[in-house]
């Protein structure tokens, strides 16, 4: 019988006790505004808007694949040497975050075998319905589809060993929350893969610059502020506008 499932957004409530304790606590009105300053600023958009093309209820999903999955895209042209350098093996469980039409998925699934799990997360119901369609049509068993929020991964806590974010980190309108959501669903030890586009002022596309907020420095900056370590960029052949970037969630590695 084949499984497929959405998890529902996860509400997290803060322990009782814990917001009493917060009540307590008397700081400074200085200390105070900045607080309330830094808050608000964690929690605006940095890129309003960015996804709302992927929240409309009536976008063509068939367009997407036609713009996905083509050789001329480097992150599909080159999907074997990616794939060989995420090492995935039998066993493990992975995050295909912002899966899109999920080519990248369907390739986990088959590399993590029949005891390893795939959750193909995406912020779109539109993609999330194609990829339940397509995993039904293709009897893969070992995924869960996942509708995100747009600042969490929805994913359970020390659930994956890998996240991967391939060309979506710069459609996350808040970063720091999102990757924080990833650090804790990750085992301790566990893995990011961050491809995403080269934006350099005078080198890179128009578009590029017009679409990608921030260059890989800033990105990287992001990432480790939420507690990740930078372990290494991958060079892979084909690539000139996309960069690979792995960290590591601290921790012993679990072997099972």
């Amino acid at each position: 019988m084949k499984r497929f499932h959405v998890l529902s957004l996860l509400l997290l409530l803060l322990p009782s006790s814990l917001m009493a304790q917060s009540a307590t606590i008397s700081q400074p009105a200085t200390e105070k505004s900045a607080a309330a300053e830094t808050s608000a600023d964690a929690n605006k958009s940095v890129n309003p808007g960015i996804n709302a093309g992927f929240l409309d209820p009536e976008m063509d999903v068939q367009a997407w694949v036609e713009r996905f999955e083509v050789e001329s895209r480097e992150v599909y042209h080159a999907r074997d040497a990616i794939m060989a350098h995420l090492k995935l093996k039998q066993g493990d469980r992975v995050a295909d975050v912002g899966a899109g039409t999920g080519f990248y998925s369907l390739l986990m699934a088959s590399a993590v075998g029949p005891n390893g799990w795939v959750y193909a997360v995406d912020i779109s119901p539109k993609f999330v319905q194609y990829l339940v369609d397509q995993f039904d049509q293709r009897d893969v068993e070992n995924v869960t589809t996942v509708i995100c929020d747009d600042d969490s991964v929805c994913l359970p806590p020390d659930s994956v060993d890998l996240a991967f974010i391939c060309d979506v980190y710069h459609h996350f309108e808040f970063p720091e929350q999102t990757m924080q959501s990833i650090f804790n669903a990750l085992r301790p030890g566990g893995r990011v893969v961050i491809i995403d586009f080269e934006r350099i002022p005078g080198v890179s596309r128009e578009w590029t610059i017009g679409h990608v907020r921030a260059g890989k420095e800033t990105f990287i900056d992001e990432v480790q502020s939420v507690g990740f370590q930078l372990t290494a960029e991958r060079k892979i052949p084909g690539f000139k506008e996309n960069y690979f970037l792995e960290f590591r969630k601290p921790g012993q590695a679990s072997d099972e």
